[in-house]
């Protein structure tokens, strides 16, 4: 059955193959004050089922997208890799991504292709969720107050339960969704600052997976298949968006142990990330696509997130993410349940627009590319500089701030929602679960300051860390 959007973009082709005189303008539902004169009219996006590829489900649903004289198809892709080969071979326009595809791939780690983004979707949304069984063991290394555990809960907790596996000769599996994913370097971040060597990329097979000297094994699964694959016993936890965390607790196999709003605060997620030639072949469909997904960031968290029951039922659609509303709910409207009935309020996990949550900073994307360097997966070390050029080749604020001020003067945003005037750098963020002070500008000081991860002048060989 095709859903109500779905249903008025049929009807609007049909009317433009009919009458063939009106404008794709005079068909939209709001007219706007400058209209864009799009390249291309009919466009298809992938998304992986997870709640915040939102903005653009609620940009669809919302009519904005329409607004902007664009027919937009949602296609729901199988994997990240799936995902990111559609966008760079044209299958996709453009695709709902993980902040670190763009740059993973326009550095040439895994397929080499220039990606770009002009939008962040979200900010948080993640957490770290563990089996019954790793769980219990442990409740007893974690401070408890008035019968609950004392958040944020520290990877120091799980280190006497990794080595005694260890000691076993037993493997700790962990699961991730994508190795450039936030998830991946969220769960490695985590693990690092309790003592536990989440393991390096580097040469051999165990180089390629991020296992190398590793104390905890990390391996990708697809996020929908976390909760199926941890009730199996092939991972002992797992790092994945929502509602897969939650979906853990309603099921009774696991208990999410730490979100990453307490790993980061604030921290960037996902991105809508486009191939550089199709921007520069479409900039003004481009400029169309980023002002429908402001203003659906905007609804989304809009009179203190009053639209997130509307936001979650759409979410729930089998065409979105699929999961039961109250899955979905428990996260997506500001609060989060750990262990079950252990339910805390969490007004920010996650956040759309809000603390200019939608704005391409460089600083978010110099923070992925230390982390790809912290753990092999850029082998050589690289100046300043290199940060600084890559992510300005990627994030492109410029595009962001001109779509902005389309909707700014068209009265649909406010002025002070945007950070005008900004070079692209947050200010040093502190807010971390191990209180290292990150500085988007001083990008190897900050990798210094690590006691588990590559400092410079190492590479990774075959069996650990190497000095140059």
């Amino acid at each position: 059955m095709l859903s109500t959007g779905l249903k008025i973009n049929t009807l609007k082709r049909l009317s433009l193959k009919a009458i063939g005189v009106l404008s794709l303008g005079a068909l939209a539902a709001t007219a706007t004050a400058e209209e864009l004169d799009v390249e291309k009219d009919e466009l298809t996006f992938g998304f992986i089922k997870l709640t915040d590829m939102a903005p653009l489900a609620v940009a669809y649903e919302n009519g904005y997208f329409e607004d902007e004289g664009l027919f937009v198809t949602l296609e729901a892709q199988a994997n990240w890799k799936v995902l990111l080969d559609g966008v760079i071979d044209g299958k996709l326009d453009g695709a709902h991504m993980l902040a670190g595809q763009p740059l993973g791939a326009t550095i040439g780690y895994g397929t080499k292709a220039h990606i770009i983004t002009a939008f962040s979707m979200d900010l948080n949304g993640n957490g770290i969720t563990v089996s019954n069984d790793i769980w219990a063991k442990m409740k007893n290394h974690i401070p408890h107050k008035k019968g609950k555990p004392v958040h944020p809960i520290s990877a120091s907790a799980l280190k006497p339960v990794v080595e005694e596996f260890k000691n076993k000769g037993k493997p700790f599996n962990m699961g991730m969704v994508f190795p450039v994913s936030t998830h991946n370097y969220e769960l490695r971040y985590w693990l690092a600052a309790g003592g536990i060597a989440p393991g390096y990329y580097g040469p051999g097979a165990a180089g390629n997976v991020g296992q190398i000297a590793g104390d905890a094994l990390l391996s990708v699964t697809p996020p929908p298949q976390m909760p199926a694959t941890l009730e199996a016993g092939t991972i002992y936890g797992y790092c994945v968006g929502e509602p897969w965390n939650q979906q853990a607790v309603f099921k009774g196999i696991g208990v999410p142990v730490i979100t990453d709003y307490e790993i980061w605060k604030n921290n960037p997620e996902k991105v809508f990330g486009v191939s550089q030639a199709w921007s520069e072949k479409y900039p003004n469909t481009h400029l169309a696509v980023v002002k429908a997904l402001i203003r659906a960031a905007q609804w989304l968290d809009e009179n203190n997130n009053a639209n997130r029951k509307k936001a979650v039922k759409i979410l729930s659609q089998p065409n979105y993410v699929g999961a039961d509303y109250d899955v979905i709910a428990n996260s997506m409207t500001g609060t989060f349940e750990y262990e079950k009935g252990d339910k805390r309020e969490i007004p920010d996990f996650n956040v759309f627009y809000r603390y200019y949550a939608t704005y391409p900073y460089y600083s978010d994307a110099i923070w992925y590319l230390t982390q790809m360097r912290r753990w092999g997966q850029i082998a050589e070390d690289k100046p300043d500089s290199w940060y600084m050029d890559t992510a300005k080749k990627v994030y492109r604020p410029d595009i962001y701030m001109k779509a902005a001020d389309l909707l700014i003067k068209e009265g649909k945003v406010k002025k002070k929602d945007f950070p005008f005037g900004t070079d692209g750098f947050k200010p040093a963020q502190s807010e971390f679960i191990d209180d290292i002070i990150f500085d988007g500008k001083k990008p190897n000081e900050y990798l210094a300051k690590f006691p588990i991860g590559l400092k410079q002048g190492e590479t990774v060989s075959a069996t650990g860390v190497a000095k140059k």
